[in-house]
């Protein structure tokens, strides 16, 4: 029997079951989608794991609640990250006993997730647990924390260094955001921090690395499409108008990597700040990323990252307060990362 939170129907939340593993996987070993599974460098077929530790997102949130847009199958174990130990694998790069870890890759949207007490999951995706981190400083990182390693590569990559100017983060209190000051912050950028909660959330942001604190009305209306040009680059997680505003506030050759729509996933912008400043808008897509990025981000976030900090920005709740976290994440009442442990 495993305990899983599981999605039965469209638009309902999710429910705590206690099933038997054939129930909730049945004969599928393609990791949750017909045709998937094939051979690819972590080897054909899929890893069966205990799951040791997992993580609540924002799109986790809108899974559980029963919110349009994540969940694409029926029924579905949301969660899009899972850190387990192999109990069975049908990929030669695996072995019992090895303690893995997989970011997105569909998990909790196409394919069956992290928050339940046992995966199967993919090869192709499946990561081995960087050495210096433990189950659950590595679902502490999780996707928050792989989405803002690829959104600093992503700035690195387009030429934004840490002496060019401010770099903007936008919903700075949550997990993206949270872990991309810290990211940026070490690798020597100047940081500003945007949040709705930037009195009662100053001091935290400012720990985490960031110069200054701005409030996110600032930016949350519409504006003008080319205003004062400020920053050099800049992680947005918020979308919309706020996304719209940062873009005509980027200095002249600027990268803005958007990877949120938490305001929305509208952007009521013009061509001006592209043909006029040379900005570059690029995203981050922690779902469908390569291997080889995967490998690079996880390499990265495991040399660089302030493992002191990470802890002291991780929240730790049992298995069974998920619901009531994912309430709280989309009212906007959770910063930093949320940890679920699962297994020992």
């Amino acid at each position: 029997m495993s305990r899983a939170y599981l999605v039965t129907e469209k638009g309902a939340a999710a429910e705590l079951v206690d099933r038997d593993l054939s129930e909730i996987f049945g004969d599928d070993e393609s990791g949750g989608d017909e045709g998937a599974g094939g051979e690819g460098a972590g080897g054909a077929g899929t890893v069966d794991l205990d799951v040791l530790a997992t993580s609540i997102n924002y799109k986790d949130g809108m899974a559980l609640t029963g919110k349009p847009g994540i969940v694409r199958r029926y029924p579905l174990v949301p969660g899009i990250d899972v850190v387990g130990r192999v109990t069975a694998s049908r990929a030669s790069a695996f072995s019992v006993g090895d303690v893995v870890l997989l970011n997105g890759d569909g998990l909790g949207e196409t394919r069956h997730g992290g928050l339940a007490e046992h995966a199967r999951v993919r090869a192709d995706a499946l990561l081995p647990l960087p050495e210096g981190l433990t189950p659950e400083q590595a679902a502490a990182v999780g996707t928050a924390g792989f989405t803002s390693m690829l959104a600093v590569l992503a700035l690195a990559d387009a030429g934004v260094e840490p002496g060019d100017g401010e770099v903007l983060v936008t919903g700075a209190a949550g997990g993206v955001g949270s872990i991309a000051i810290a990211l940026l912050a070490g690798r020597g950028y100047t940081v500003v921090a945007s949040s709705g909660r930037a009195e009662a959330e100053g001091d935290y942001l400012r720990r985490l690395g960031a110069s200054r604190v701005i409030d996110r009305a600032a930016l949350s209306e519409e504006g003008g499409p080319l205003q004062k040009a400020t920053w050099a680059g800049a992680v947005d997680s918020v979308g919309s108008h706020t996304l719209a505003n940062v873009l005509a506030q980027t200095r002249y050759g600027g990268t803005v990597v958007a990877c949120g729509l938490a305001q929305g996933s509208d952007l009521p912008t013009t061509v001006l700040p592209f043909i006029l400043r040379s900005v570059t808008l690029t995203g981050a897509n922690s779902v469908e990323a390569p291997r080889a990025l995967r490998e690079r981000a996880w390499a990265a976030l495991a040399g660089e990252l302030d493992l002191e900090l990470l802890d002291s920005l991780t929240t730790t709740v049992a298995f069974e307060d998920v619901p009531a976290v994912a309430e709280r994440i989309l009212a906007g009442e959770v910063r930093g990362r949320t940890v679920v442990t699962v297994g020992n």
